[in-house]
Order: C-alpha cells, then structure tokens, then sequence
C-alpha cells in the first residue's frame, strides 16, 4: 500500500509566469506531498504569491502545467482548496458569523451546516462572544482569526496560507500553529508561505525557497539542515566575549548580551581547543555544535543565488 505521504496533492512543472519585461516565475517545478506542510519561501518579491495565484487559478501559467488532486488547475478543483491570501479582505459592517456563514456558502456549504461550524471553529478560537459583532468593531488579530475561520468551513482537502501569522500575538501564533498541526493530523496538506523561519523548522516536512522567480532550493526540511553540516556553535555565557569578535575562525551570525551564535569558516577549526579558551576567560553555560538555523539557511542561499545570478 503506497505511503499517503509520497502521493503529490500538487504538481508543479516548468512553470513560467511573465508581467511585460518582469519574470516572475521561470521555470519552477515542485511537488506537495499528502498529508504534509509545505514551506513556500523566498525574499519579497520573489515569485511565491504569483505561484500560489497560479495554483488558485487566478492566474494562468504562460508555460508549463499545474495539476491537483491529479487534475489540472481550474474552476473544479478550488473547492477542494482553502486560500488565506496575505492581503486579507473582509466585510467590515457585516456580524462575524453572518459573514463566516456566507462565505461557507459560496463553496457550496449548506446554511445550517456552515453555522455550526462556524460556532464551532469561534469556540476553538475562543472566539465565541464575537458572532454578532461587526468586523469593523474587531481588533486586526480578531479579524486575523475570522479570516482563518473563514478558510476552514468547507472543509477543505488543502490548505494555502500566505502569511498567516501575520498580525498575532505570540499567544495566539502559538494557538494558530495547533490548529494547523491538528489539521495536518487529520491529514490536510497545507503550503505555508512564510518569513518566519523557525516556524518552517518548527512545522514544515518540505520546502522551496524561490528567488528571483527561480527555485534555488528544496526538498525534506530535515535532510536539508542535515546537509549543511554542523557548521555553527551556540554559545551561552557570563563575562566578556569581545575576544570572540575579531577572531577569523567564525562568523557572527547572531548576538546578544550573553548568547552567540557563530558560524564556522575556518576548515581547521578544532572545537575542543576553543572550547578550553572559552573556559580560561568566561563562564560557559551552554557549549554546542550544531546544524544552521533555517534562518541562516535562508540567508546563506538567496546571498549565494545572487551572487550566482549576477
């Protein structure tokens, strides 16, 4: 029996998307595997919104093919998917569940069907006291919540959400990043377009990172970091570590008053001697050797795109 997993919900091939002189997609191919969370990254400007329009079909592609579930891209297949745009639009003077109702039913949702799970998604949200406010009376993280509810009723197989951490509080991120780990749970396959990085870490079994309109890297989350190699130390102390700044072994990649992280660029370095330096001159409280953030990733492979495209 084949692995839900290693069936592909999406697949994208040679795609290209031009505005006048502007290339905005050139030649991207990816797959979206079920039941996963799929990381669309890239700088602004990138291509990453041009592909997920494409994907929508509100775009169509100048060349190449896009199919899901199996079928090309049209009309059909959008109410087997869910679109949380990052430009959010509401009705400001309509009351939430009224408005959560009509979307529901614009994807073909039956009323009495839509208003108990739109009860029940505002109840998941804690969320509940807000069904007959307006949307204009709301702060923009509870219209944040509405939109997302908003997205869920149908009931959808896969799940497009661009930036949608957007306007949340750290409470609320966290609530938000349950929910769409339980919807994968429940085998939903989500592309989540994101800056945050360690959220693709956190979440994330696959990712693209586009650049340029170009897929300059992608593949498993994991084995992707694991590539990198353990190039990069995490350093926790008390003391003065200015020491640390002019040595030509590493590169800062971030710092704050008693915590390090510094990349590697030296070949012969040899950790135990540093470890021993550090040691004689400060109090180590936390010493380890480790795989890249995504962040730094990130950084590492649009830089080396650039120069490479140059």
């Amino acid at each position: 029996m084949q692995n839900q997993s290693n069936v592909p919900v999406i697949v994208v091939e040679n795609v290209k998307k031009q505005f006048g002189d502007y290339l905005a997609n050139n030649d991207i191919s990816l797959k979206v595997n079920s039941g996963t969370i799929f990381g669309l990254l890239g700088p602004n400007g990138a291509g990453k919104t041009t592909l997920i329009r494409m994907i929508n079909n509100i775009y169509i592609p100048d060349g190449g093919t896009i199919t899901i579930f199996g079928k090309p891209v049209s009309d059909d297949t959008q109410n087997q998917v869910a679109y949380l745009p990052e430009e959010r639009g509401l009705y400001k003077k309509q009351k939430v569940l009224d408005q959560l109702i009509y979307f529901a039913q614009l994807k073909g949702v039956e009323k009495s069907v839509a208003k108990k799970r739109a009860e029940q998604w505002l109840i998941r949200f804690d969320a509940a006291s807000w069904a007959g406010k307006k949307i204009q009376d709301l702060s923009k993280g509870m219209a944040q919540k509405v939109q997302f509810i908003s997205t869920l009723l149908h009931d959808p197989k896969l799940l497009i959400l661009d930036e949608p951490f957007s306007g949340f509080d750290p409470i609320n991120a966290e609530l938000l990043k349950e929910v769409i780990l339980e919807l994968k749970s429940q085998g939903k396959t989500i592309i989540l377009s994101t800056h945050v990085m360690h959220q693709v870490e956190q979440m994330c079994d696959d990712m693209c990172l586009i650049n340029k309109g170009k897929a300059i890297l992608q593949g498993n989350v994991r084995e992707i970091k694991k590539s990198f190699g353990r190039n990069t130390i995490l350093l926790e102390f008390e003391g003065d570590a200015s020491f640390i700044v002019d040595n030509q072994q590493f590169k800062i990649v971030n710092q704050t008053a008693h915590r390090l992280e510094l990349k590697i660029i030296d070949s012969n370095f040899d950790s135990k001697l540093f470890l021993n330096e550090l040691n004689q001159k400060l109090t180590v409280f936390k010493f380890e050797l480790v795989e890249p953030s995504f962040h730094e990733i990130f950084i590492q492979s649009v830089k080396g795109n650039e120069v490479e495209v140059g």
